[in-house]
C-alpha cells in the first residue's frame, strides 16, 4: 500500500499558513482523486484513492508538525508497510517560493517534521516532496512558517500546490526519478506568470 503524508499543524488558525503546504498537497489530491474517507485516529486523518493504477493511501498527522513521527507510528501500528511506498510532502524555507523538491531519500535539512519521520521510521531512505514557501531571517522563521502569505505570494503558492500534487502523480505512475527530472527545477519569473 502506498502512503502519501503531508505535513502540517492541526487547527483552523494553522490551514492556510506556510507550515501547512504538505497538508494542502494531500487536500488537493482527495478532491482530485474524489478520495474516499479512511479513518481518524487522535494522530491522524486518512482518505483512501486509486490513482495510476495504484492503491493509495493519503493522510494528515493530527500531531503537531515536530510530532509528525507519532502519527506515522501510529499508521504503522494500524498497518505496517515498506517505507519505499511512502512519500512525505512538506514546506522549506531553504527553496524560493513556489519551487518544488523530490528526493528519494536524504537529510532531513533541519525540518522537525522530517526529523521526528526519520526518527520513527529509523531511516533516512524514504521519498520526500518539500515545496518552497521562502526564506527568512532566523530570528522571525517560526513567524515566517506560521504565518499566511501576503497576497503577493499566494498565487505563486496556490500554483506550487497544484504543480506539488501533479509531481505525486507523477511519482505514483511513473517512479522517483522521472518526477524528480520532471519538478525539480527552479522556478522562474515567466513560470509564475503563464
Amino acid at each position: 500500500m502506498t502512503l502519501v503524508l503531508g505535513l502540517g499543524n492541526p487547527g483552523r488558525r494553522y490551514i492556510r499558513t506556510r507550515h501547512n503546504a504538505g497538508w494542502r498537497v494531500v487536500r488537493t489530491l482527495v478532491g482530485r482523486w474524489k478520495a474516499g474517507a479512511g479513518e481518524e485516529t487522535p494522530e491522524y486523518r486518512s482518505w483512501k484513492a486509486e490513482a495510476a493504477g495504484h492503491a493509495v493511501d493519503l493522510a494528515i498527522p493530527l500531531t503537531q508538525m515536530n510530532r509528525s513521527g507519532d502519527a506515522l507510528e501510529a499508521w504503522r501500528r494500524r498497518r505496517p508497510f515498506d517505507p519505499v511506498s511512502l512519500l512525505v510532502v512538506t514546506d522549506d524555507v531553504y527553496l524560493a517560493l513556489g519551487t518544488l523538491r523530490l528526493r528519494a531519500g536524504g537529510s532531513s535539512g533541519g525540518h522537525r517534521g522530517l526529523q521526528s519521520i526519520e526518527a520513527a521510521l529509523g531511516s533516512r531512505e524514504y521519498a520526500r516532496l518539500r515545496v518552497g514557501v521562502g526564506a527568512a531571517e532566523s530570528a522571525a522563521l517560526r513567524e515566517h512558517v506560521l504565518g499566511e502569505p501576503p497576497a503577493d505570494e499566494r498565487a505563486v503558492m496556490d500554483e506550487a500546490i497544484g504543480r506539488a500534487a501533479d509531481a505525486v502523480e507523477c511519482w505514483l505512475g511513473e517512479g522517483v526519478f522521472a518526477a524528480m527530472n520532471r519538478f525539480n527545477r527552479r522556478m522562474h519569473k515567466e513560470d509564475s506568470e503563464s
